[in-house]
């Protein structure tokens, strides 16, 4: 009985650690159909986003019938109430994804970024998708040094949301192209933060004080 708990545990674990992959992954491919002007990509993402949805349901489900069953105890219990947390953060991630691939559905074929800011853009999406891997890494390796690095991260996130509100802000753009490009800050600065989220929530499992709080609070979600 306690083998087949055990596994149960690591099963639990093992579909967090795809959901989080997944979320990493659609934002990549919504990134790419955004500044690639690729129709069929961004369709493919919303189409996915169905999948990221159902597993994150699945976690849910699961969870609840761990507690159910086994009323955990200790570490094991944590892990669960963490998990059914940051399933939450993952399956938000995912959304903000498909939101970001809806933007190139928005006047398609025709490019949502201009050519001058396509240099932060692309920024922004390099350090969201470092944030990404490494929670990823972080829920795989238990590691609280990849966890303290997606935080480290949040602030060079920032300071490209700042670059990018400084231009937005000119007036040079049309008004359309201007509020697209203030949706698309606001969904990387929301991906990153759901990642700093799952970062504080990995180091809390693992036992780094300092992340307590925040952890089981869900200041940060």
């Amino acid at each position: 009985m306690r083998d087949v708990y055990q596994h149960d545990i690591a099963e639990f674990a093992a579909r967090l650690d795809d959901l989080a992959e997944m979320a990493r992954w659609e934002m990549r491919k919504a990134t790419c159909a955004l500044l690639e002007d690729d129709v069929a990509l961004a369709r493919a993402v919303n189409a996915d986003r169905r999948a990221v949805t159902e597993l994150h349901h699945r976690i849910d489900e699961h969870a609840i019938a761990l507690l159910a069953r086994q009323q955990p105890v200790a570490s094991d219990l944590r892990t669960i109430v963490a998990g059914l947390r940051m399933s939450a953060d993952l399956e938000r991630m995912g959304v903000l994804a498909d939101h970001v691939a809806a933007l190139a559905l928005v006047d398609g074929p025709r490019p949502i970024v201009p050519a001058e800011l396509r240099p932060t853009v692309q920024a922004m999406a390099r350090v969201a998708d470092r944030m990404a891997q490494r929670v990823c890494s972080a829920l795989v390796n238990r590691s609280v040094a990849d966890a303290e690095q997606v935080i480290a991260y949040d602030d060079e996130m920032d300071r490209l949301l700042t670059d990018l509100h400084r231009h937005l802000l000119s007036g040079e753009l049309p008004s359309a192209t201007a509020m697209n490009l203030t949706l698309l800050g606001r969904y990387y600065e929301r991906f990153a933060d759901h990642t700093v989220s799952l970062a504080k929530r990995v180091a809390f499992l693992i036992g780094a004080r300092r992340y307590s709080t925040a952890a089981t609070t869900g200041a940060l979600g």
